[in-house]
């Protein structure tokens, strides 16, 4: 039976067969997303005793991949059936998770061990993000991009309301085993909703032949200002202040002195503003330009700064919404112009380049994040984190404020003639 959706509501992608068949299967695959993240953090802090480096470290190793695959990730979005590219990335992200869980069910688990299962989700996870972001046109049409993907952003921060709190939870009942095991499993929702989609569905649109290489993609990100100045600024806004996870270990582990049930509370609060920010989100679209994600930057490093501030648990725990909210407002503004402003020639290859600027960082962020919380304390890194986001965005508004106008032109060929 055919959905009744209004085509110009908040929920207008839903008119469409295959964004229904894989939006339930990501909600699950989220929730497992963000139970593990919660139970590898817990899992490192018992294993190293509280140790922020390490926590911080194995972060890195989770997303230093990023540095290495996510441009080849656009690159292969662009020439290959991104649909069986993800079915291959999901593969291996649950035989990642299935081989953590089942270490720590048998209690044989070392941290090296968790080193390695991260470094293989990282990837994965490297490959497939610049594939299914551009993979989001082809389900939905370019005119419901903008909308699909703030419901994609909704739908991943429903799952950060379900998951903490789940995992925290488990963690305190049967240790973190069953959050691996969860998780692992969620993936398999996702392959066989892949394999369900119907071809006849996507929507393929007419591309301009293009030289395909990774070289391109840089080129065409480099000749359009109104890009690039999105993607700095979302780079030290998300290397520095997007560190949530590692500031609420650390915080309810240290600061507060709280257990695993309270530390998953922390991220369902957090994720309550990101649920209401990506709804929010999609009542923005006419709005979406480069100033605005400029302005929201700067909001959310004052948030973070505030964050650091805050005396109690119960003060952190009111306080993290507004993070949420701030974070998502301002993520889905950059995300959302920059594939619906690009050239579907090249649009794999660009969001290849702005998911290696967003986390690309994080693996430096997250060892110098760990190592000035045992240096320096954790209240005094995330004041240190906000100001110096805030720095960045406020030079990158000074100076790039009247140079982000967005091309008429967004063909290839039209912006490097004029580069």
């Amino acid at each position: 039976m055919r959905i009744k959706v209004d085509e110009n509501g908040n929920w207008r992608s839903f008119r469409h067969r295959n964004f229904r068949i894989l939006y339930p299967a990501n909600a699950m695959s989220n929730i497992g997303t963000w139970a593990q993240r919660v139970a590898q953090d817990w899992l490192v802090l018992e294993l190293t005793d509280n140790n922020g480096f390490y926590l911080g470290l194995v972060t890195a190793i989770q997303f230093a991949p990023v540095l290495l695959f996510s441009l080849q990730g656009g690159a292969m979005a662009d020439r290959i059936d991104k649909r069986k590219l993800l079915i291959w990335t999901n593969i291996v992200a649950a035989l990642a998770c299935y081989t953590l869980g089942i270490l720590v069910v048998a209690e044989v688990i070392q941290l090296w061990h968790v080193f390695v299962c991260a470094a293989v989700l990282g990837i994965s996870s490297a490959l497939d993000a610049p594939i299914r972001q551009s993979f989001t046109a082809e389900i939905v049409g370019h005119s419901d991009v903008a909308n699909a993907v703030s419901l994609n952003s909704a739908n991943f921060n429903a799952g950060r309301l379900v998951g903490p709190a789940l995992s925290g939870f488990l963690i305190a009942r049967f240790d973190t085993g069953p959050s691996f095991l969860i998780n692992a499993t969620t993936y398999l929702f996702v392959i066989l909703s892949l394999f369900f989609m119907r071809s006849s569905d996507f929507f393929i649109q007419k591309k301009e032949e293009t030289l395909g290489t990774i070289r391109e993609g840089l080129r065409y990100a480099k000749a359009r200002p109104d890009l690039y100045v999105v993607m700095a600024l979302v780079f030290f806004a998300a290397t520095f202040g997007l560190n949530f996870q590692i500031f609420n270990a650390l915080m309810a582990s240290k600061e507060f002195g709280k257990g695993p049930a309270e530390f998953g509370l922390l991220g369902t609060y957090i994720a309550v503003g990101s649920l209401t920010g990506a709804l929010l989100s999609a009542r923005l679209e006419r709005f979406r330009d480069a100033k605005l994600v400029m302005r929201l930057g700067v909001w959310f490093s004052i948030v973070v700064i505030v964050l650091s501030v805050m005396p109690t648990y119960t003060w952190y725990s009111l306080w993290l919404p507004v993070c949420g909210i701030s974070a998502l407002t301002m993520l889905i503004s950059a995300n959302s112009y920059v594939q619906v402003n690009s050239d579907p020639a090249v649009r794999g290859r660009v969001m290849g380049i702005y998911l290696l600027v967003f986390m690309g960082g994080t693996p430096v962020g997250s060892l110098l994040i760990g190592y000035l919380t045992e240096a320096l304390g954790t209240r005094e890194t995330i004041a240190l984190c906000g100001g110096f986001s805030l720095l960045m965005c406020v030079l990158i508004w000074v100076f790039f404020n009247d140079k982000v106008e967005r091309p008429a032109d967004l063909r290839v060929s039209s912006v490097l003639r004029e580069q």
